[in-house]
C-alpha cells in the first residue's frame, strides 16, 4: 500500500492521540481573529492559539518578515555565527523590558525559557532550591512539570518529578478580604521558608503576575511587593513568568508593569512572534555573566526567522494607538460580561487586566456546556482555565475591533441563556 492510501484509507490518522482538542475543527486559513474551516465556515477565534496570535493570524507585516528572511537564511545556529537580526531585537527587547534588564538568551518555547530561567537562578546563585506558587503553569519538561501545580492531569502519570520545587500560596481573588488575603498567603510563603527551605537554599521565586492556566487571577499588588521585599531581603532571585501575560496581553507590554516592579529574571514566549515558536528570557548583564559559557544552549535558539518574527511583532505593538485599543476592548468586554453577570448569578466574578480576562463560575458543568454551545450556535472559539475548570478565559489576539467584541458577548450571553 503506498504512503498515500496507507494514510487515507479507512479516514485513518497517524496523529499521537496525547494532544487534547479545544475543538474538533479542521481550519484551512486564519485572519485576523478568524478561522476557516475545510467546511468554509467561519470561526471567531478567542483562544488565538491559547494567547500566542498576539497580532492575530497571518498579519500581514509578520507573514512578509519571516517570508523575506526566509529567502535569506532558514537556521543560522548561533553557536556557528551570528546572523544579523539577534543584535537587533536584543537591543528592541532591552528598550522594552523593565528596568535594568538589558540581556536576552533565545529559544522556541515557554517551558524551555522558564527551565533556561531556573538554570541561570542556580549558576548564579549557588543554590538548588526554587519556590513556586499555587495555580501556577510553567510547562511540561519534567523541571517545568515539577513547578506547575494548577492541574494533576499535567503532572500524572510522570513521577518522579525532579526534587527542590517548594509550593507557596497563591491569594484567592474570591475571598472577600483582599488585605487579609495577601497576609495570610504571605505567612504561608515565611512558613515554608522556615519549615521546608531556607533562604540561604533558595535560588529564586518565579511567579506568573497573572496566573495563565491557574484561571486568569492577577496578582495582588501587595503580594508582589511582599515578595520582592523578601527576596530582597534574603538574595532570593525574582522571576517573573511572563510567557502568557507578556507582549501587550494585559494592556501594558509586561504585566509587571502594572506594578512598576522590576524581577531579577523575565521569560518571554507566546504572543512575542505572533505564533512562530520563539521565546526569550531576559536579566541583568550582572546575572548573565555569572552563567558558564556554553553551560546551556540550544540547536534552534534564536533562529532568523523567529527573529524576524519578533521584530515585526514588536513594530505592531508598539505603534501608536495599538495598545489604547487593547485597554479599551478589554474595559468594552469586562463592561459587557458585568451586564451579564448582573443578570446571571451563576457567573461569582468578571477580572483581568486588558485582554487577559477571566470570568468565574459556580459550576465547571456549566463552563463546559457554554463553551459548547458558543462553539456550535455562535461560532466562537473559547477555553477554559483553573484547577476546577470554573473559568472561562477571553483572550483574543490584540488586533481585535470593537465589533469583534460584540458579536463574542452576544454568542456568550446566547450561550447562557441557553444553558441556565
Amino acid at each position: 500500500m503506498s504512503a498515500i492510501s496507507k494514510a487515507t484509507a479507512g479516514n485513518e490518522s497517524h496523529l499521537s492521540n496525547v494532544w487534547f482538542n479545544v475543538t474538533p475543527l479542521e481550519v484551512i486559513h486564519g485572519s485576523g481573529c478568524w478561522v476557516t474551516s475545510v467546511g468554509g465556515e467561519e470561526y471567531l477565534d478567542f483562544a488565538a492559539g491559547i494567547a500566542v496570535n498576539s497580532t492575530g493570524h497571518a498579519h500581514p507585516a509578520v507573514a512578509a518578515a519571516i517570508a523575506d528572511q526566509a529567502k535569506r537564511f532558514i537556521h543560522a545556529q548561533v553557536n556557528v555565527f551570528r546572523h544579523d537580526l539577534l543584535e537587533p531585537l536584543a537591543t528592541k527587547l532591552a528598550e522594552l523590558a523593565p528596568g535594568r534588564i538589558d540581556t536576552f538568551f533565545f529559544a522556541n518555547s515557554g517551558a524551555e525559557i522558564t527551565e533556561a530561567a531556573v538554570k541561570l537562578a542556580k549558576q548564579a546563585t549557588k543554590r538548588p532550591h526554587i519556590i513556586v506558587f499555587g495555580g501556577s503553569f510553567h510547562g511540561r519538561t519534567h523541571m517545568t512539570m515539577a513547578m506547575t501545580t494548577s492541574k494533576t492531569g499535567y503532572r500524572a502519570g510522570y513521577a518522579p518529578l525532579p526534587s527542590g520545587v517548594f509550593v507557596a500560596p497563591f491569594p484567592d481573588p474570591l475571598a472577600n478580604d483582599q488585605a487579609a488575603e495577601v497576609a495570610k498567603a504571605l505567612q504561608g510563603l515565611d512558613h515554608i521558608l522556615k519549615s521546608l527551605t531556607s533562604p540561604e537554599e533558595t535560588a529564586a521565586m518565579i511567579l506568573e503576575p497573572v496566573l495563565g492556566e491557574g484561571g486568569y487571577m492577577q496578582a495582588p499588588a501587595a503580594f508582589i511587593a511582599g515578595l520582592a521585599q523578601r527576596c530582597r531581603q534574603h538574595g532570593i532571585l525574582f522571576i517573573a513568568d511572563e510567557v502568557q501575560s507578556g507582549f501587550g496581553r494585559t494592556g501594558k507590554m509586561f504585566a509587571v508593569d502594572h506594578y512598576g516592579f522590576e524581577p531579577d529574571i523575565i521569560c518571554m514566549a507566546k504572543g512575542i512572534a505572533s505564533g512562530f515558536p520563539f521565546s526569550a528570557l531576559g536579566t541583568r548583564r550582572e546575572l548573565d555573566d555569572k552563567w558558564p559559557k556554553g553551560s546551556h544552549g540550544g540547536t534552534y535558539g534564536g533562529n532568523a526567522m523567529g527573529c524576524a518574527a519578533a521584530l515585526a511583532t514588536i513594530d505592531i505593538l508598539t505603534a501608536p494607538g495599538f495598545m489604547d485599543n487593547v485597554n479599551a476592548r478589554g474595559e468594552q468586554l469586562r463592561h459587557g460580561l458585568r451586564e451579564l453577570q448582573a443578570e446571571y448569578s451563576t457567573i461569582t466574578q468578571v477580572r483581568g487586566p486588558g485582554l487577559m480576562v477571566g470570568t468565574e463560575f459556580d459550576d465547571p458543568a456549566r463552563v463546559s456546556a457554554i463553551i459548547k454551545h458558543c462553539l456550535e450556535e455562535g461560532h466562537l472559539i473559547l477555553m477554559n482555565a483553573g484547577t476546577y475548570g470554573k473559568c472561562v478565559r477571553w483572550m483574543p489576539p490584540l488586533v481585535v475591533n470593537e465589533r469583534e467584541i460584540d458579536l463574542a458577548l452576544a454568542a456568550f450571553g446566547a450561550a447562557l441563556k441557553a444553558t441556565a
